[in-house]
């Protein structure tokens, strides 16, 4: 029956996953599949179809991201019941949300880096010869036990480099059995989400704050209140007065997303004390901490967590390459016993390949000196298109002040209608973002948010820049 529907076509040019992705699409769309429909294991998929795991993780990590699929642990993953109130009746036709669809690049499905494209490193720049010998390595070396069921919280070896990196480079005390490796951020959510919340409960956001952790958040049923991001980060105070009794708190302390501010200390000093006296939990996303590119990275608020209230979250998307799929989360010690067991019942680290490979990449140095060298990088890139911004447009945009990171905040001094500006530059394949859709309440401000990694010279920047420019005419009116 599936199969009927669903088999990929490997002459196509699209990716396996892609194509998948997309059948499942039409499939909802057509009624074949109805809300509350369950789908296929990933394992049964992948063995009905003939293909790997991973290409069906992919795609159903794809369509459980943007809302059409609900993972719900043993119980197996389902066509979204709020999918009922999209479907017009006649047609048979999911409505896309608009939102996110004005996010995705007609373009996005080459494969290739895109001008301004976000969360995506620098990819000439990765050590492609040292991860291959590694690859080669692990290949050749593969255990039976890494052959075997792996651990659902990761691969040990794995868990104990990332938490001796992580008292090295972060601060944090944790021992490796604190550590669990996650299927990408997301998945660290996921985790949280099962292990100590329930749907329907009630927590901060920051505002304007990172879109795809909000969107998960929501899929997995929370109650978001947005609270709002100044020069010193994410207002306490105003958390308390809009919702004191929340059950948590989603931030990025070190380097906010999208707005580049530190969370100060006087600010995380009163974070962590609201959650002491409520027993709320507080997530950290050390979104781009990695990459400061003057001094030592900021200090993790775990590092002041003395109470256990703070659930650390990383990801080596951006250190690394998205492709990999894997993030970690540091529990307190005492729920290390919860998240083991609520493991079990999700899809696990993934595999145990890439984990041992990162591993190996960690523990030889590899790690250190790639972070080293995109440090320096991405100071460089950053500049590149600071000035094509200001060649190009002088003091008709301010650009937003920051010492890290891997996207710019482009701030438009005239009133613009930023999603439109936005859309429009996705229709000519650049993926830049508009502020006001990282937004939960409608903001005075409006501004582009644009990646620069992937610049490699000052005269790239400013030919894309000046493209975006010509399909960008309202911003000269």
């Amino acid at each position: 029956m599936v199969a009927q529907y669903l088999t990929p076509s490997r002459g196509k040019g699209d990716s396996v996953y892609l194509q998948l992705y997309r059948r499942y699409r039409e499939a909802i769309a057509s009624g074949k599949l109805k809300p509350g429909d369950r789908v296929p294991s990933v394992r049964s998929l992948a063995s009905e179809l003939n293909l790997a795991r991973g290409t069906v993780e992919s795609a159903y990590g794809m369509l459980t991201s943007e809302g059409y699929f609900v993972a719900r642990g043993a119980a197996g993953t389902i066509v979204s019941p709020r999918l009922r109130n999209l479907r017009d009746p006649g047609k048979a036709k999911v409505v896309a949300n608009p939102e996110r669809e004005s996010l995705r690049s007609p373009h996005a499905s080459l494969g290739v880096a895109l001008p301004f494209q976000l969360g995506l490193p620098a990819l000439d720049a990765f050590p492609r010869k040292v991860w291959a010998r590694l690859a080669g390595r692990n290949v050749r070396t593969l255990e039976t036990a890494a052959m075997t069921a792996p651990d659902p919280a990761g691969y040990m070896p794995l868990r104990d480099a990332i938490a001796t990196y992580l008292g090295i480079s972060r601060g944090i005390t944790c021992s490796p059995q604190q550590v669990f490796v996650t299927t990408g951020y997301r998945g660290a959510l996921e985790l949280v989400c099962r292990t100590l919340l329930r749907a329907g409960d009630q927590g901060w956001f920051e505002d304007p704050g990172y879109i795809n952790a909000r969107w998960c958040l929501e899929c997995a049923g929370m109650r978001l209140t947005p609270v709002p991001v100044d020069e010193e980060g994410l207002d306490v105070g105003a958390g308390e007065r809009r919702a004191p009794l929340a059950r948590f708190a989603v931030v990025t302390p070190t380097h906010q997303s999208p707005t580049s501010v530190a969370l100060s200390l006087p600010r995380r000093l009163e974070l962590l004390d609201w959650a002491r006296r409520n027993r709320a939990w507080i997530i950290e996303d050390d979104y781009d901490s990695e990459f400061r590119y003057h001094g030592r990275p900021l200090p993790a608020l775990k590092c002041l967590d003395r109470d256990e209230r703070v659930l650390y979250s990383g990801t080596f998307s951006k250190v690394l390459f998205p492709g990999l799929r894997l993030a970690y989360l540091v529990v307190p010690a005492s729920q290390v016993g919860k998240f083991q067991d609520m493991a079990y019942n999700l899809s696990g680290s993934g595999s145990i390949l890439r984990q041992a490979m990162v591993a190996d990449f960690i523990e030889q140095g590899h790690f250190a000196r790639h972070l080293r060298k995109m440090r320096t990088l991405y100071g460089k890139r950053h500049g590149y298109l600071v000035d094509a911004l200001v060649q190009t447009y002088g003091d008709r945009v301010q650009v937003q002040p920051q010492v890290g990171g891997m996207h710019v905040l482009a701030r438009l001094k005239h009133p613009q209608d930023d999603k439109a500006l936005a859309a429009a530059a996705h229709a000519q394949g650049f993926p830049v973002h508009a502020l006001s859709n990282w937004r939960m309440r409608k903001g005075k401000d409006s501004g582009l948010l644009m990646g620069f990694a992937n610049f490699a010279t000052p005269e790239e920047a400013l030919a894309s820049v000046r493209r975006l420019k010509a399909a960008l005419q309202d911003l000269d009116d």
